[in-house]
């Protein structure tokens, strides 16, 4: 009785290895953290020029790179999925960093601490 239930436990993780299937038109890597740098920069326009369309925008990145929507939606889940998605957006920010060497501080993250007191809060 415990070698049956030994096996259909060992079973079950055997069979739930795959949460999801490797998509048919997988991006690689390399294409993936070009299309997510070029994704990031059309994000911080629309922070500047709120009026324009951040969807059109997205089209133009996807369309500029050959790739279908579906595509990227597939190989975003399963990078995601296969827990790859970190390097591809260190790649990414590398490839930001390159087009633009000023945004490597805005990237990287101030950590450098000013002042240790809060601010005083004024009553009205």
């Amino acid at each position: 009785m415990k070698k049956l239930i030994c096996f259909l436990i060992f079973l079950f993780f055997v069979s739930c290895s795959e949460y999801v299937d490797k998509p048919k038109n997988l991006i690689d890597k390399t294409k993936m953290s070009e299309i997510i740098a070029d994704m990031a920069i059309n994000d911080q326009v629309i922070n500047l020029y709120p009026g324009t369309n951040l969807e059109s925008g997205t089209r133009f990145i996807l369309k500029t790179h050959n790739v279908k929507t579906d595509d990227f939606v597939a190989s975003y889940r399963y990078y995601i999925v296969k827990q790859k998605m970190e390097g591809i957006v260190n790649d990414a920010q590398k490839i930001i960093i390159e087009k633009d060497p000023k945004s490597e501080k805005k990237i990287k993250g101030n950590t450098e601490i000013k002042t240790t007191e809060l601010p005083k809060l004024e009553r009205r």
